[in-house]
């Protein structure tokens, strides 16, 4: 019988189990860790069983670093190093942390994930129900019984929010975490506004500073310039890394990485998962794993898959498969943090340039120029249709859809369906296959 164990394919966490064994007996080296996905269901992440993953050695060290987490914040915790939550802006916050020595941040903002991932096993929501912060609210409410049990990440040393440009619900959500006693140090970012662009930076780069004063508080170490700088240096590597990998994989002429797999590293750029140096191992894997495949030739979808270009992440991970069953390709995304996958100036003082990026945060700007970046990555990475994944409950979503739908459809002339994903989407599935096959079908038109 042919050997296939090469080929890349999408697998079952079932098929995983003999796969793992192979990788094992060609002499798989893994990291820390490292080990079969199963364990990560047997511990309660029960929606791995309906998700279908990419088979090679790179997207198991991806998932396994993701699925890890919690067990390395605790452990960061049990070490004696400082633990930095962060919310909101994504991005910003976490290169400030991680310029100084034995601090680790991570942002709650993740916990949105929890109830589908353990498909709503945990109590996190019903935390948050019980708080008054119901289903009409953004998911991340899930962070507000994620604080209350403690079982998802160890009780933070420092808390910090922005606010400001930012969602209302989260604004609200963050402001009932306070009023049960948990301290956060909060900064303003303003609305971006090209008018007063050289004001804007003055002020976030003063806010900026205030955050470094509590962090030298709260660490006992001073954020130098030199510290800084190096932070910088390092969060641009990573952000090189991630670019090299979207550019291969969105404008490769067969899908060589699910889009799954590529939701999931595009999140790793703002927070590092919690361990900076791992996350630039991991991502230079899967450039090399996908860089194999392009020169071989293969990928993991059909050539003729339509190539689709996501706006929003979504609550339920599984619809990212559901897109390829529907017979569409993730080629381009704005997952609402693409300042935080562009490189850092460095031709600026250090925190001036942070401030700049914080600032270019398309979250704080018209949604009109949201959509023309959407516009120009479309049209760089060839993309035949948008999806706008509405957020249940998010207050941005209620009229952004509309702005972006208008201009990519006018500057683009691309086919947009807007969409909404609850927590766990198996009550609309049928729906929403129903819209997305709609859609594939209306490209293919297009394009015979």
């Amino acid at each position: 019988m042919k050997d296939t164990s090469h080929i890349p394919a999408q697998i079952s966490l079932r098929q995983w189990e003999g796969r793992y064994r192979s990788l094992r007996e060609a002499g798989l080296r893994e990291a820390s860790y490292g080990g079969p996905l199963q364990r990560h269901f047997a511990a309660g992440d029960y929606r791995l069983e309906q998700l279908r993953f990419d088979n090679s050695a790179a997207a198991l060290r991806l998932w396994n670093f993701l699925l890890s987490e919690t067990e390395r914040l605790f452990a960061a915790k049990r070490a004696g190093k400082k633990i930095i939550a962060t919310m909101k802006d994504l991005g910003t916050v976490p290169i400030l942390a991680y310029a100084l020595p034995e601090t680790v941040a991570f942002y709650p903002d993740g916990t949105w994930w929890i109830p589908c991932v353990m498909r709503q096993s945990t109590r996190d929501l019903a935390i948050a129900d019980a708080m008054g912060i119901d289903e009409t609210f953004c998911p991340v409410r899930a962070m507000l019984g994620a604080f209350e049990t403690n079982q998802h990440f160890p009780p933070p040393d420092l808390l910090v929010c922005s606010v400001g440009a930012t969602c209302d619900d989260f604004s609200a959500i963050a402001q009932r975490l306070e009023s049960r006693r948990h301290a956060i140090h909060w900064w303003e970012i303003p609305s971006r506004q090209g008018a007063r662009e050289e004001e804007d930076v003055m002020f976030v780069t003063s806010e900026l500073r205030r955050i470094a004063e509590k962090l030298a508080e709260v660490t006992g170490y001073e954020l130098t310039n030199e510290r800084l700088r190096e932070a910088i240096a390092q969060a641009n590597k990573v952000r090189e890394k991630l670019n090299q990998l979207r550019q291969l994989v969105f404008t490769a002429p067969k899908a060589p990485l699910p889009a799954l797999e590529m939701l999931i590293a595009e999140m790793l750029a703002i927070h590092y998962c919690s361990d900076r140096g791992e996350t630039l191992a991991v991502l230079a894997e899967l450039v090399d794993e996908v860089q194999v495949r392009i020169e071989m030739g293969e990928g993991c979808l059909p050539a003729d898959a339509v190539r689709v270009f996501w706006v929003n992440p979504v609550a339920d991970l599984r619809v990212m498969n559901l897109l390829e069953e529907c017979g569409g390709r993730l080629c381009g995304s704005d997952f609402m943090f693409c300042h935080a996958l562009d490189a850092i100036p460095t031709d600026v003082l250090p925190m001036e340039a942070l401030a700049r990026m914080a600032l270019a945060d398309p979250m704080v700007g018209p949604a009109g120029e949201r959509a023309r970046r959407i516009v120009r990555d479309a049209k760089l990475f060839g993309a035949q249709a948008v999806i706008v994944s509405r957020i249940p409950g998010a207050s941005h979503c209620a009229t952004e859809g509309t702005v972006i739908r208008e201009v990519v459809s006018r500057e683009a002339g691309l086919s947009v369906l807007e969409i909404e994903v609850p927590p766990v989407s198996d009550g609309v599935r049928a729906g929403l296959r129903t819209r997305l096959e709609a859609l594939m079908e209306t490209v293919r038109r297009k394009r015979a």
